[in-house]
């Protein structure tokens, strides 16, 4: 289960990039990003192992 946080936290912060970059994909991609940082952040809080 950790493994999918961190797989679907990298598909973000790219598509994240080339929404930033490339397009203009609005405000909903920024509020996908940080919520998969707010999980990875709270993951690494907790110290929950894989």
């Amino acid at each position: 289960m950790g493994n999918i946080l961190y797989i679907i936290a990298v598909i973000l912060v790219i598509g994240w990039l080339i929404g930033f970059v490339g397009f203009h994909a609005g405000g909903l991609i920024h509020i996908l990003l940080v919520i998969a940082l707010i999980a990875v952040i709270l993951r690494l809080i907790r110290g929950e192992k894989v």
